[in-house]
């Protein structure tokens, strides 16, 4: 693994196919990557008409949206939106829904050409999987901005459910306990026994079609999904680690998320 120290301080590597790149700070790890997200946004709108594009909903990408939000070259009106995974059996107006925050962090702010929510109220599961499922096929994903999770998850696709192989590319799952207590963890709800223990999420096929995948991961309560992600073996036990097989995929670091890596 070779590390090269550029005079912002930012560290680059790769690991295998994953490009990393890891900021003194969070604030500039989101900044960074949502230049390189609008860049790429750019790039692809010189030769199609409109994109389409996977958000993730989480407080660990609260700095990278805050900074496309604030891009006036990103022309949204060309963008078609979409997000990676959705609670079940939340009230409609929860705040904790996926659906909501992204609408109150990005899709309220800036003018998509279409917003596609996942349905987390739908009676029907099967009836909403293949309905977004659908969508996503009408759609071909350009570009995925997602995270990961302190168990090593992308979407919702914990160690126990995660499939390399999957052959649908939305489900349902049950969320792992590790999961469940990251949304405390991250101050969405009070106490684990509000937490779903249902979701829908994009599975790691669906994910890993996207085009370009630019992946934000801040905190130390990441540290060892990060050491993980970037040291274990590719399998499902980390979902993460199929990052490390995808052309095109950058992780951005900050010093927290980091500090498990051994960087010589």
């Amino acid at each position: 693994m070779l590390y090269t120290e550029t005079k912002t301080n930012v560290i680059s590597f790769h690991k295998e196919m994953l490009g990393v790149r890891i900021f003194p700070k969070r604030e500039e790890m989101g900044k960074a990557a949502a230049l390189d997200v609008s860049a790429k946004i750019l790039e692809l709108l010189e030769r199609k008409e409109e994109i389409n594009m996977i958000f993730a909903a989480a407080p660990s990408q609260n700095d990278f949206m805050s900074a496309l939000v604030n891009d006036v070259t990103i022309p949204w009106n060309r963008i078609n939106a979409f997000h990676m995974d959705e609670y079940i059996g939340l009230d409609k107006e929860a705040p904790q829904g996926f659906g909501n925050f992204l609408k109150s962090a990005l899709f309220g702010n800036v003018p998509f050409r279409s917003v596609y929510y996942i349905d987390g109220t739908a009676t029907d599961t099967e009836s909403e999987c293949h309905r977004y499922s659908t969508l996503l096929r009408s759609f071909p994903v350009d570009i995925v901005c997602l995270g990961i999770g302190e168990n090593g998850h992308i979407a919702f696709n914990d160690p126990p459910v995660a499939d390399f192989n999957d052959p649908k590319m939305v489900k349902v799952v049950n969320l792992e306990q590790t999961c469940r207590q990251q949304q405390v963890n991250d101050n969405c709800f009070t106490k684990i026994e509000l937490v779903p223990v249902k979701a829908f999420t994009l599975t790691i096929p669906a994910l890993i079609k996207g085009q370009y995948m630019f992946c934000t991961v801040p905190t130390q309560l990441k540290a060892e999904a990060v050491r993980k992600t970037l040291n274990d073996p590719v399998t499902e036990e980390c979902p993460a680690t199929i990052l490390r097989t995808k052309k095109d995929a950058l992780l951005y670091l900050d010093a927290d998320s980091s500090s498990l890596l051994q960087i010589n």
